[in-house]
């Protein structure tokens, strides 16, 4: 049974493109990229869900592991286009955070919300006069 593991794995060793994929430098970046894509996704959800300090440590971390990935060899750069991807959706939720909580975002969003529910108020008032007069 050993020797058929030995073989096996020497067939699959011998072909560059199978070595590369049954490697950790493959499915290291691969199994990883679900943060990137949750990252891409989110920007389009409401800046109130949005933790800074996470948002923080993210951009630290995928950062931190760009470098990584080009000093090591062989050069990894599917896991630099990870983290690459990572850091630039992390900065922007860091900018739509700090839009939102520091730059008037917050205030912004809620005259909206009033000014939506004085429309709707008067499209019902309206809505009762024109009812009124009509009869």
């Amino acid at each position: 049974m050993a020797a058929l593991v030995k073989a096996i794995n020497a067939k699959i060793r011998s072909n560059p493109v199978s070595d590369y994929i049954c490697s950790t430098h493959f499915w290291g970046p691969v199994s990883n990229f679900g943060i990137p894509l949750a990252a891409v996704m989110d920007t389009q959800k409401s800046p109130d869900l949005i933790s800074g300090q996470m948002t923080g440590a993210l951009c630290i971390y995928s950062a931190t592991f760009m470098r990584y990935s080009l000093a090591v060899s062989p050069k990894n750069y599917l896991l630099f286009a990870c983290h690459f991807i990572n850091e630039g959706a992390q900065l922007t939720q860091g900018y739509r955070y700090m839009q939102y909580n520091y730059w008037g975002g917050k205030e912004a969003s809620t005259a909206k919300k009033a000014v939506e529910g004085v429309k709707e108020t008067a499209e019902a008032v309206n809505a009762k006069v024109a009812e009124k007069v009509s009869k």
